[in-house]
């Protein structure tokens, strides 16, 4: 069969997930409005999305990674380093803001890039690097604050980050929060790497075929290098966005983070085979994902089902996968 077609076929199937994801949200969300009438308030909308923004964040920097064919189990952690690292310079050292802000997006770049160079030089499988850079950052987060949270009350407009709202001075009816901004922010700058930028087309022909690609004379090393610390950067992001909303770094914060963002991923339509995935998609996997949390909480469903209904839906997601990826 004709590239174009397979392409095309793959398109198409692509398309049909994230409307059957699409319509899985919106059936969540009049699910639940019909059970609690005031699920749907503007307080509850906004701490939806105030809930996504970190989630989406980390889900994004995950897409990119999986799209070739990888996986990165250290997000959640990264995430957390990424944090502590801002504590440390705005806290301990005093300095402005935008360094702060500079050094966890430059800390998580660093923590990327040494997850892809295991990846792409050692020959390490992404599952054992990333497993092993999870546990590192865990560490040295801890070493590194001392196993104390790190608090930025004086560090004037940290919380701003994440819980003021530019919209809302322009629109007072429409608070939106920063945090949900920049996660939009972030999908529209990932969208457009992956969509119109050399970066991204070696991205998706990583996971489709590396072999191919290494053969036709590319450096695919260097690429899936740059593809894990874009993706370690984004994770930096993340982590000044779950500070903000905390007004602390957590050093013990973190794990299990990255269970929900790959699930927001599979949800959204990215394969885990890799060479196929949209930022889009895994927008609404992660609306998905905080759409049924907040949810559940709503109804006093006991945390212990909340994990086994969530657990229930990613198989189901991997499972279409795999029914899509044997009909393409």
């Amino acid at each position: 069969m004709p590239k174009q077609v397979l392409s095309a076929g793959s398109r198409l199937s692509g398309a049909r997930h994230r409307l059957l994801a699409f319509s899985s949200l919106i059936a969540l969300i009049v699910i639940f409005s019909l059970a609690a009438p005031d699920f749907l308030s503007a307080g509850n909308v906004i701490a939806i999305l105030q809930s996504t923004s970190v989630n989406g964040v980390l889900a994004i920097a995950a897409t990119l990674v999986i799209i070739t064919g990888g996986i990165d189990l250290s997000v959640g952690t990264l995430m957390t380093f990424c944090a502590v690292i801002a504590g440390v310079v705005l806290t301990y050292w005093g300095l402005p803001l935008g360094l702060g802000v500079l050094a966890a997006i430059a800390a998580g770049s660093l923590a990327g890039l040494t997850s892809g160079t295991c990846v792409a030089k050692l020959r390490i499988p992404p599952f054992i690097a990333t497993l092993g850079m999870m546990l590192a950052l865990k560490g040295l987060a801890l070493v590194i604050s001392g196993t104390r949270p790190i608090y930025f009350n004086n560090t004037p407009g940290f919380t701003e980050i994440a819980q003021g709202s530019l919209v809302g001075m322009v629109l007072p009816a429409l608070p939106l929060p920063n945090g949900v901004l920049i996660l939009f922010l972030v999908a529209i700058m990932a969208s457009f790497i992956l969509q119109r930028t050399i970066l991204g087309r070696y991205t998706f022909a990583l996971g489709s075929n590396e072999e191919a690609v290494r053969l036709s004379g590319v450096n695919t090393d260097r690429w899936k290098m740059a593809v894990y610390a874009l993706a370690g950067g984004i994770c930096g992001i993340a982590g000044l966005l779950i500070a903000s909303r905390l007004n602390s770094a957590q050093p013990a914060l973190g794990q299990g983070y990255e269970l929900d963002a790959i699930a927001a991923v599979v949800i959204g339509g990215t394969s885990l085979s890799g060479g196929r995935g949209t930022i889009v998609g895994t927008l609404i996997g992660a609306l998905i994902m905080s759409v049924l949390a907040f949810g559940l909480r709503l109804l006093s469903v006991p945390q212990e089902w909340q994990f086994v209904v969530t657990g229930s839906i990613i198989i189901l997601a991997v499972y279409v996968d795999i029914l899509r990826r044997g009909k393409a």
